[in-house]
């Protein structure tokens, strides 16, 4: 499997082993983050070419997943989801990581480089890579759902939604800015 992964300062370290656990389990692993320590290097330009290159491979039929980290995770996380197809889940266990896949069928893995030892993340990732996406059929729908909403900005009827409470994301005046991404 091709495993895309980035970082910024505060995963370097950890990038370096991961690249070697990984390819030591035999996947094609390309780095998409810094070449050298900057304690000031910004994570969102690595973590987005690196979704960027999840959804090309996918795109062209190749089996690829995504991994990115930083000191906690979370702006990787949502750099990475910013890329149209990219479904990226912030893990910190086991579980999170095997729920990741087999529920949202998610396509990168972000985890913080300072909240685990090396030997915790590398098993995330292990359990997030051997995990398959479940196909049932509740998840294939809500995340047909999450991929409309992305699209076009189309979503389900608000069920609260009545004369006294329009659904304000139906309505035209709605911000949805489908092609803002």
């Amino acid at each position: 499997m091709r495993i895309h992964i980035a970082t910024d300062h505060a995963g370097l370290e950890f990038s370096t082993q991961l690249q070697q656990h990984l390819a030591a389990q035999g996947h094609d692993v390309v780095d998409h983050g810094p070449v050298e320590y900057d304690p000031v290097d910004d994570y969102p330009a690595f973590c987005i070419r690196a979704a960027q290159a999840v959804v090309c491979d996918q795109a062209q039929g190749i089996e690829t997943l995504g991994v990115v980290f930083g000191g906690s995770g979370n702006g990787e996380q949502i750099a990475a989801n910013k890329v149209q197809g990219i479904r990226a889940a912030l893990v910190w266990n086991i579980s999170t990581a095997e729920l990741a896949r087999q529920h949202n069928d998610a396509n990168v893995i972000a985890i913080g480089a300072r909240q685990h030892t090396f030997e915790e993340a590398a098993s995330f990732i292990d359990r997030f890579i051997a995990t398959p996406f479940s196909n049932e059929e509740r998840h294939v729908r809500r995340i047909a759902q999450i991929a409309d909403f992305e699209r076009d900005g189309s979503l389900l009827p608000d069920p609260r939604a009545g004369a006294t409470q329009p659904d304000v994301l139906a309505d035209e005046s709605s911000s949805f800015d489908p092609e803002a991404g």
